[in-house]
């Protein structure tokens, strides 16, 4: 989510014909699996943020109900194992959103620190889903004249917020319709994506394939592993959403996810008082929370009200190390420096954060994360139901404000979903707990946009199939994205040996990197955050 997802990364690339590979037939000897993907470069982006990324492309159908149809490329990146006697197979790789690019992602978990036990024992195969980047792309056509604030619907004070944001949503939903004109849209699902990952491990000649996702990663991961239980080998699902999609019930947990990390920044900041001034103790810092947001709202500063504010917090507590950005942000909005805002806000981790103070000098440009929104709605609204009437939307917001006040009223609030053009062609895919005990399930015990109670749910319902691994961390991400020492093992253990451990809790402990090490894992984690 930022947002549903690890960390941002929705950029989209142009790509110049012949710098990418297809689909073709390779020789393999009788005893080997047969690929079928020819390797070449990747795309300049992708190339300069890991030169040792490979990409390729691969032909599926655009409704697996007519596989003779049109078919789309979905494009595939690798990183491959070095250590052929070690190699077990492929880890498909997938970072969240829905409408979040991966073909990075591969490069990412190196520069994170990933084991090099798990890059002997894999080719790590990141990708664009279907209707992302360089995999048929799709658009709304978010222009910046548009009042739209993203993913993540603005917190709504009352009912006439909802009202209000119930037009723009309708707008939204009609304007994706409108350029819907090669009827990709419909077809933007996370059981055809998770069909799109089985297509590829044919196409790469795997008799099964391993999958890390995390996120609503962890939803892609947990309908892989439900439709295709006889060729997933190891999964891990880290941060969850809770079910194989990301439902109006998931969203609606981004309040509780608030209130249970908010207070992680409170004491942090409580620290830190003589330098940031936000509070003595915890508890003024939560009071100023509510104090700042409800001046905001009244009188914004630099075009950050209540409502944008409330998100910064909200993306703020995915990561530590955007602690010290948000006491800037604060310090600057109580002194309405607006000169300051402006340019803290051009930092911000999330692009509707940075859209209220830096919008396009043309209202008609296209922004730079209309194909990233616009996915996020394709696969949401088509997953599964919304309702449709604006009032179960102001019941809704009303009830989460009373009983998570941070937050509450955000998640709760009107989507273009309810406006949303097409019906579910199918139903949510159901957890399959028939099948082998390959599920590993990772989750920190305070995550702002999937809270513990995302972890618990899928762990009840994969039953026999999956263990839970709960981590006493905060934010979004436990394995590499996190640093606790005790998940890294135990994960670690799992993917390279298939030690699969029993349900069990990782107490607080950190693992240490080398100067370099941790330069390059700050400056990894920097650039993921501030990329939609």
């Amino acid at each position: 989510m930022k947002r549903s997802r690890i960390v941002g990364r929705g950029m989209a690339v142009t790509v110049a014909v012949g710098l990418v590979a297809t689909l073709t037939t390779v020789p393999a000897a009788a005893d080997e699996p047969v690929s079928q993907v020819q390797w070449g470069a990747c795309p300049a982006p992708v190339a300069a943020v890991s030169p040792s990324l490979q990409c390729a492309t691969v032909p599926v159908p655009l409704d697996y109900g007519d596989p003779t149809g049109t078919a789309i490329e979905i494009m595939v990146s690798r990183i491959a194992s070095q250590n052929p006697t070690e190699r077990r197979g492929i880890l498909l790789l997938n970072p969240g959103g829905p409408g979040g690019s991966g073909l990075t992602m591969p490069a990412d978990l190196v520069n994170l620190g990933l084991p090099a036990t798990v890059l002997d024992r894999y080719d790590l195969i990141g990708l664009d889903p279907r209707g992302v980047g360089q995999s048929a792309p799709v658009s709304c056509s978010f222009t910046g004249d548009l009042d739209y604030r993203g993913n993540i619907p603005p917190y709504a004070v009352d009912d006439a917020a909802v009202a209000a944001q119930a037009t723009i949503a309708k707008t939204v939903a009609e304007r994706c319709a409108a350029n819907d004109t090669e009827g990709r849209l419909r077809h933007l699902t996370t059981a055809n994506t998770a069909r799109d990952l089985n297509s590829i491990r044919v196409a790469l000649g795997e008799e099964k394939a391993s999958f890390y996702g995390a996120s609503y990663g962890s939803a892609l991961g947990a309908a892989y592993a439900s439709m295709f239980p006889d060729t997933t080998d190891r999964v891990v699902v880290d941060s969850n959403v809770g079910d194989t999609h990301l439902s109006r019930a998931g969203l609606r947990r981004f309040g509780l996810g608030m209130e249970q990390t908010f207070p992680d920044f409170a004491a942090w900041a409580a620290a830190r008082h003589g330098a940031y001034g936000l509070g003595r103790n915890p508890a003024q810092v939560t009071s100023n929370y509510f104090t700042l947001a409800e001046r905001l709202d009244r009188t914004p500063v630099a075009g950050v009200d209540g409502a944008t504010f409330r998100l910064l917090n909200f993306t703020a507590l995915y990561s530590e190390a955007q602690y010290g950005l948000l006491a800037q942000t604060w310090q600057a909005l109580r002194n309405s420096d607006g000169a300051a805002v402006t340019r803290l806000m051009a930092r911000a981790a999330d692009p509707a954060v940075a859209q209220r103070t830096n919008r396009a000098e043309d209202p008609a440009e296209l922004l730079p994360w209309d194909n990233n929104w616009s996915a996020f709605l394709a696969v949401t609204c088509n997953d599964s139901a919304w309702p449709e009437k604006v009032a179960r939307y102001q019941d809704s917001a009303a009830t989460d404000r009373e009983k998570f006040p941070m937050y509450g009223a955000a998640g709760a609030n009107i989507t273009p979903c309810a406006y949303w053009p097409h019906e579910p062609s199918e139903p949510p895919v159901s957890i399959n707990d028939d099948g082998p005990p390959n599920v590993l399930i990772l989750q920190n015990r305070r995550d702002p946009a999937t809270p513990l109670r995302g972890g618990k749910l899928l762990r009840e319902k994969f039953e026999d199939r999956s263990r839970l691994v709960t981590v006493d961390g905060s934010g979004h991400g436990v394995y590499v994205f996190g640093d606790n020492a005790c998940a890294l093992n135990v994960t670690t253990a799992y993917l390279v040996d298939g030690t699969m451990p029993e349900d069990r809790f990782c107490g607080p402990g950190t693992r240490t990197f080398t100067p370099e090490a941790a330069q390059q894992r700050a400056d990894t984690l920097d650039r993921l955050h501030r990329t939609p």
